[in-house]
Parts: structure tokens; sequence; C-alpha cells
């Protein structure tokens, strides 16, 4: 990361949002334009609407530039022994460290989540590349016995290649440093296409593993035209393995384009996820850890809590609890100490939510909190609960991706497992119960790549991440996750 007129300011912890350039080769630099001129995108502070900085654009000679780098950084990083992997990674992570309060406020001017969750994000992302690090020296293959005297049989385990990582703007730490690290641990090198709308954050990120000390072209971070970058990217000979998160809808598109070219990839797609509350569950516990998890982010998660349903013999208490829980939320800029919940990070989520509250409204729908637009100067919006929906509302089919909870009643196990299944989504799913035989039934039964039961326990770095169904496929977390990055290559071998 860098200002446009020194290449090293992102080490100093800037207190200004700087502008932000692409990393190729091991250089900050500025796009070289397609005639000649400099291409530059805005960035805007979704809490004042301002333009803070600008955003170099990668033109084809510069990802044919970041090309040749990856290239030639991979042909060096896979022959670094695990450990000296490891130990750099690890410095990597330290460096994050200290400079987590600079980058947690980079974060928040660019995407708008409150100071304690960019600083949360941060550190948590130095944690997950300690954990890949630790991964980098685990990467074991094995000795299969022979059937015959003399044959030995071995598995080993080589980098893939050179990696297409593509990262979005709710989490711009988050979600990058788990390919990267994947990436590095296994022994790849990677181009990522960063997102345009949160660049600082992500490309401190990338800082850091440049101050580390990781040799040039290993990791090049670009920025652009998402579906320029992307339609020439992933068939590009050079890129040996895909990874994307994002929305349902372009993860297919991308995925079907790798098809062609029998790329590896990895999804991590959109959810739905239900949030199931049964009869005999801590009421109390479950209104306070879901108005916790809900609004975490203004509701821009993958794995947010989003379809409540509730039994009927605590519906009533549940939604009055719930709701007067959502009206003690404190709405305004991240940057100020007692705010829970900071804007939607651009206009077009503003825009879905009052679109999802007028449709539901429109059907008859009780509106029970919020349901608006606060101010007309930054992409606030009112934390929503809706109940009484009809079962066609968009809300209920379609993900929210922000702080509208609709909630509805259940009767039946049945009923409700049902319910949790109907949609094509697959990423996770949430129960509370005091019922250890519930419990059990509610995890084998629902379609989710990841079930948390009773509290809110996904994404640890040594935990798989992934979901089922079109929220898409592989793992960004646990020891499933470095996979991705690795062939398995068999040899037999009859001594003579």
């Amino acid at each position: 990361m860098s200002t446009a007129s020194s290449s090293t300011a992102a080490s100093t912890a800037p207190v200004n949002y700087p502008d932000v350039l692409l990393f190729i080769d091991g250089e900050w630099r500025e796009g070289r334009g397609h005639d000649g001129t400099r291409a530059h995108e805005p960035i805007v502070n979704p809490a004042t609407e301002e333009v803070i900085g600008t955003l170099a654009h990668a033109s084809r000679a510069d990802l044919d530039a970041a090309l040749t780098a990856a290239e030639k950084g991979f042909a060096t990083w896979r022959h670094v022994v695990p450990h000296e992997r490891y130990k750099l990674m690890r410095k990597a992570a330290e460096i994050l460290r200290e400079r987590a309060d600079t980058i947690a406020t980079l974060m928040t001017l660019e995407q708008g989540k409150p100071l304690v969750e960019a600083r949360l994000e941060t550190n948590a992302a130095a944690d997950i590349i300690d954990w890949f690090a630790e991964e980098a020296r685990r990467l074991y293959g094995r000795v299969i016995p022979a059937r015959a005297a003399g044959v030995q049989q071995v598995v080993h385990k080589e980098p893939v290649g050179v990696v297409a990582a593509f990262t979005p703007w709710n989490f711009p730490i988050n979600q990058a440093v788990r390919k990267i690290s994947a990436a590095l641990a296994a022994g790849c090198s990677i181009i990522l296409k960063g997102p345009e709308e949160t660049p600082a954050s992500c490309a401190a990120l990338v800082k850091a593993y440049e101050d580390a000390g990781l040799p040039k072209g290993v990791i090049n971070l670009v920025f652009g035209v998402p579906a320029e970058i992307s339609a020439y990217l992933i068939p590009h000979p050079i890129v040996k393995k895909i990874t994307f998160t994002g929305s349902t809808v372009v993860g297919k598109q991308l995925a079907a384009l790798a098809g062609l070219h029998m790329k590896r990839v990895t999804m991590e797609l959109g959810g739905h996820a239900p949030a199931v509350v049964f009869e005999d569950a801590d009421l109390d516990h479950a209104v306070k850890m879901l108005s916790g998890a809900k609004f975490r982010n203004a509701g821009q998660v993958c794995v947010s809590p989003t379809r409540f349903l509730v039994h009927e013999d605590l519906y009533a208490r549940f939604v009055d609890g719930f709701t007067e829980a959502v009206n003690k939320v404190k709405v305004g800029s991240g940057l100020d100490a007692d705010v829970r919940m900071g804007p939607l990070a651009n206009a077009r989520r503003v825009e879905a939510m009052e679109g999802f509250t007028a449709d539901a409204l429109a059907q008859g729908a009780t509106l029970r909190a919020g349901g608006a637009r606060i101010g007309n100067k930054g992409y606030f919006f009112q934390p929503t609960v809706l109940t009484d929906l009809p079962a066609d509302a968009r809300i209920l089919n379609e993900e929210p991706f922000g702080p509208i909870v609709p909630i509805q009643s259940f009767t039946s196990t049945e009923a409700v497992i049902a319910e949790a299944n109907r949609l094509p989504y697959g990423l996770a799913a949430y129960a509370y119960t005091t019922s250890a035989k519930r419990a059990d039934e509610f995890a084998r039964r629902v379609e989710s790549g990841m079930v948390s039961i009773n509290h809110h326990g996904l994404a640890l770095p040594e935990t798989p991440f992934g979901g089922m169904k079109d929220s898409g496929y592989g793992s960004e977390g646990g020891i499933e996750a470095i996979e991705a990055y690795v062939n398995t290559k068999f040899v037999t071998e009859l001594g003579l």
C-alpha cells in the first residue's frame, strides 16, 4: 500500500487515508493504462459519502506483468523449505499485529464497520497467518504399504502453482488473508484481485507480507474492473487455481469459466442462514446471542443469521425481547467508540434494504422496528425487525446482506427443518436448544456446510469454512483449506 508519492508510506502507519496502488513484482505502482493514461477510481467513506482517496486500476499490461511476476515468484517460492515459509509468515503476522490500530482505522474509513470490529478482524487475520504458517510445516505425504516385495509407494503433496484470488469488500482483510496464507503455506504464488471499494486495508495486509521479506512476485495485488480481470486471469494458462468469495450469481459464472479450462476452484458464496429457536431454548441467551451476531458489520456477513424461526411457544416473548434489544443498537460512524453498528458499505445496500422492507410491508408484514434510512448523509439504515411475513416475501428467499431480521414461527421439528432446507443455500445454520438429542438431529439433518448450536462459533482458523449447494464448495479454513492448493502425486517404484 502506498501514497502516489511514496512507496513506503504504508509502513509508517498513516493517519490519513492513502491513495492505493497496485503491487506487482515487489513494487507499488500506478496502473499503466490502456492508452497511456492512468485510470483511477475514487474511494468513498460510507459514513460521510465523501471521497477519501483514489485507487489505481490495472490494465491488460499490468495483468500480464502480474502473471509473469507470479510465475517467476512460484519458481522461487515452491523451493523454499516449509520451515522457512513458516518463519516468514509468522513475521508477517507480527507486523500485522503491530499495525493493527492504523489498519483498523483505514478499514473503518473505507468500509464503515465499528473500529472495534475492524481491530478484531485485523488481529484475527494475524492468527490466521500463524495457523497456516504452522500448517506449512505439516504438509505430509505418506508411504503406502506395497503388495509386492521391493516396491515403494509414496504420496507427495506439491503446490498447485499460480493462484488467482478474488475477494469481497465486506471483510477486506479476513477474506484475503485466508487465500494468501493457504497459498503461501502450500508453496504457491498468488495474484489477488482485491476489493475496489475497500482497498487500503487489503493493501496493508499485502504490505505486511512484503515487509516480512517475501520474495518478489510471490504476492501480486491488482484492482480494476472485476469482470475484465476475472475474464483475463481465470482462463490464462499461467493460472492453475481459482479461489473466489462473493455472490452466488457471480461465483457460478466464474466456476463455469474455470471449468472450461479444468482449473481447480474454491467457491465461498452466498447464504441465507436459518436461526432456529426451539421451545426448550434458553430464551434470554438466544436473544442475546442472535441480536449480537445479526448486526455485526451491519448484517453484511455471509454467515449472518438471516431467517429467524422461533417455536410458537416462545415466539411472542422472543419477538418482544429481540425488538427491545434491537432498539438499543446505536448506529453511527464506526469511528465513534459507543457505536455498535456503522453504515452500510454503499448506496446499493441501502437501496436493497429499502426494497426488501417495502416488498414485505406491501404483502402485509408487520414492522416491529426500524425500516428506514437514517438521515440523508452516509449509508445508514435502521436495524429492522419484520414479522407476519408471507412465504413469498423477498426477504425470506433472497440473501438480505444487511440489518433486516424476518421472524417466523413454527410448530414442529419436521416443519422447521423443512423450512431450513427449503432454499438452495447451505452455508451456515444456527439452533438454540437445551436438548442434546434435538441438537444432534438438527446438525445431522440440516443441509449446511457449517452448523453452530447455542453459540456462534464459526470462522476460526483451525475449523473448516465453506458451504454446500448454491453456497459453493471447498473450504477456506482448517486442514481442508490447504488441500485445495496442492496436487497429490503418487509415485510407485520397484527397486532394481
